[in-house]
């Protein structure tokens, strides 16, 4: 049992990646903060957990926002009295080409997709003990992209670079740092997503379950992974090598 008396919070725990990964952390032990801007979703998560027989609350949480990121941290601390992995998972996209792009547009998707691993590392990390464990989730778009997702891209590539970054700044603390970067995976975002939908971005290789993320989360944010620090993997079914 990876998890068992850890305290983990799952941004976008509501679907997909995210709900797999609570779902998974709970299974093995972990006592799950399942954060969602969509509450009822992330009630809908904590049901399955606790129908499974875990431990889970559920709390709406727009990540973009620095108060509401601090009261989830709260609610986790006075829920559970720890806090030991964050999974930084909840994102957005835009479809528009830049120079037809709403400023706000663009930076909501900056402040939704990077703002949100900088609040919940800033506000969270000082209530971590040693041997905890953050993740951040890139994307495949940080290598090799395409176009009108142009903020989504940036925010990811930033996101492996604040993994590194901060991923040395908690050393001494000896919390670790790290990134997952998903390719083609079966969820929502995916199939709604008009490149997609239009054939403008084909889908080529590979496409993962929401499930085969959760195992890479929760291996890099577990103990079996207490050496690998700093470092973005991969999980993309080879799609990167196609691109």
């Amino acid at each position: 049992m990876r998890f068992s008396s850890k305290t983990c919070i799952v941004t976008g725990g509501g679907s997909g990646i995210g709900r797999a990964t609570c779902v998974r952390m709970a299974a093995e032990g972990g006592n799950v903060v399942v954060a969602d801007l969509n509450v009822d979703a992330a009630k809908a998560t904590v049901d399955q957990i606790t129908a499974a027989g875990g431990k889970a609350v559920a709390v709406e949480v727009d990540v973009g926002n620095s108060a509401q990121v601090q009261n989830a941290i709260a609610l986790a601390l006075s829920t559970y009295g720890s806090l030991d992995v964050i999974v930084n998972d909840a994102a957005m996209m835009t479809f528009t080409p830049i120079v037809d792009l709403p400023e706000s547009d663009f930076f909501r998707v900056i402040t939704t997709n990077l703002g949100s691993v900088f609040y919940f590392a800033k506000y969270g990390a000082p209530h971590m003990p040693p041997g905890s464990s953050i993740v951040n989730i890139s994307s495949v778009h940080a290598h090799e992209t395409t176009a009108n997702v142009v903020p989504y891209a940036a925010s990811k590539g930033a996101i492996e670079a604040f993994t590194r970054g901060f991923s040395i700044e908690m050393e001494a603390r000896k919390i670790r740092v790290n990134a997952v970067a998903p390719g083609a995976v079966d969820t929502p975002m995916l199939w709604n997503n008009p490149n997609v939908k239009s054939g403008a971005e084909k889908i080529e290789g590979s496409i993962g379950k929401p499930e085969d993320l959760a195992a890479a989360i929760c291996f890099i944010s577990s103990d079996d992974a207490r050496f690998v620090n700093g470092t973005t993997l991969v999980v993309d079914g080879g799609r990167l090598d196609i691109l």
